[in-house]
C-alpha cells in the first residue's frame, strides 16, 4: 500500500488514462477489475453518453473507477453535474486552473486529481486543494504541455516542489518504467498509449493496428502555435507539419484541424486524414493485448525489475 493506492481504494498504484475516443465503459471498468484505477475519457463523450458510460461502468465493475474532465470542456457544468449526480467519487481533471472546480467536488466528496506539466502548476494545484497530481512528460501521446520536459526530468522537479500524492505519465508502458518513475519520486503511474490499443479500448481496430506497427520517431509533437499535441505520422500531420514549417497562424491551423478530425482518426480509423494521437511509448509495443494480460504483465515485470537490486 501507498498514498496512491490508499487514496483510490485500488489494489496496484496503475491508474488508466482518460484518453479520447478510447476510455470508455469497457476500458475503465476491465482496468478496475484487473486492481487498477479504470477512467472514463469524458473529453469526448456528449453529456448524456457519459451519463450512460458511468452507468455501464458502475454495472460492469465492484472496484473505484473515475472520470477524465478536461476542464476547456463546452459544457463543463452539465458535466460535472452528471459526475456528482452520479455520485462518482474521483475526478481527474486536466487543460484548465484547478482553482475553477476543485472546491465545488470537494465539496461534493469527490477525490480531485488535476495532470500538469510542470512543477510550477504542480505548486497551483496544492494551493487549488487537489487530493494529488499527474505530471505528465511530453513523451505523453494526445495534447502536452507547452514546457516539452520530458518525465524524467519532470518528476524529480514536481517532487521537489509539492508534498502531493504524484502520479507519473508520460512514456511509461512497462513494469521496469514503473519501477523507474518511482525511485523518482512517483507514488503511481497514469497509462495510456498501452491501454489505447488494447482489446477493451473504443478506438478503431484499423487504428489499433496501425499504432502497433509504429517505430521510434514515428510520433511528433505538433500544433504548438494551438495546443502542442503528438500525433503519428499521415497524410494529415505531413499537412500540418508543412504549413507550420511555412509560418502557418494559429488560426490557419485551427481551420487546417477544423473539428471533429480526433474522432475520424481514432474512432473510425481514417488513418490518412484523421487526427492520430499516440505516446511515443508506442514503439514498444507491438502485438494487441487484453487489459487482463497488460495489467499481469506490468505488475510482474515491475516485481522482476525489483528483485534485481541493481549495485554499482
Amino acid at each position: 500500500m501507498n498514498r496512491i493506492t490508499s487514496l483510490f481504494g485500488i489494489q496496484y498504484p496503475i491508474i488508466q488514462a482518460g484518453m479520447v475516443w478510447c476510455s470508455g465503459w469497457r476500458l475503465a471498468s476491465a482496468v478496475s477489475n484487473a486492481g487498477g484505477l479504470g477512467l472514463i475519457g469524458a473529453g469526448s463523450m456528449h453529456p448524456e453518453t457519459l451519463r450512460e458510460h458511468i452507468q455501464k461502468c458502475r454495472g460492469a465493475t465492484i472496484y473505484p473507477f473515475g472520470v477524465n474532465i478536461p476542464l476547456m470542456y463546452p459544457q463543463i457544468e452539465d458535466i460535472m453535474n452528471i459526475v456528482v449526480e452520479e455520485e462518482v467519487k474521483i475526478v481527474f481533471t486536466s487543460a484548465g486552473n484547478p482553482k475553477t472546480w476543485t472546491g465545488w467536488l470537494k465539496e461534493r466528496g469527490v477525490t480531485v486529481v488535476h495532470v500538469v506539466s510542470s512543477s510550477r502548476f504542480a505548486v497551483k494545484c496544492e494551493e487549488a486543494g487537489v487530493d494529488a497530481v499527474v505530471a505528465e512528460g511530453f513523451e505523453a501521446g494526445g495534447h502536452n504541455g507547452r514546457e516539452e520536459t520530458t518525465t524524467f526530468c519532470l518528476i524529480p522537479a514536481v517532487r521537489n516542489a509539492t508534498t502531493l500524492p504524484l502520479i507519473a505519465a508520460g512514456g511509461i508502458g512497462t513494469g521496469e518504467g514503473m519501477l523507474a518513475a518511482m525511485v523518482l519520486g512517483a507514488e503511481g503511474v497514469q497509462i495510456g498509449t498501452r491501454f489505447a490499443l488494447v482489446d477493451e479500448s473504443s478506438a478503431s481496430q484499423v487504428f489499433k493496428e496501425y499504432c502497433l506497427s509504429l517505430g521510434e520517431g514515428d510520433t511528433k509533437l505538433l500544433l504548438k502555435k494551438l495546443a502542442p499535441t503528438r500525433l503519428v505520422k499521415n497524410h494529415f500531420r505531413d499537412t500540418v507539419e508543412k504549413a507550420e514549417d511555412e509560418g502557418a497562424s494559429a488560426e490557419e491551423l485551427r481551420v487546417l484541424l477544423g473539428k471533429g478530425r480526433a474522432k475520424k482518426g481514432i474512432f473510425e480509423g481514417d488513418l490518412e486524414e484523421g487526427e492520430l494521437e499516440m505516446g511515443q511509448v508506442s514503439a514498444l509495443i507491438s502485438r494487441q493485448q487484453n487489459v487482463e494480460e497488460v495489467m499481469r504483465e506490468l505488475v510482474e515485470a515491475f516485481q522482476r525489475a525489483v528483485g534485481k537490486g541493481y549495485n554499482l
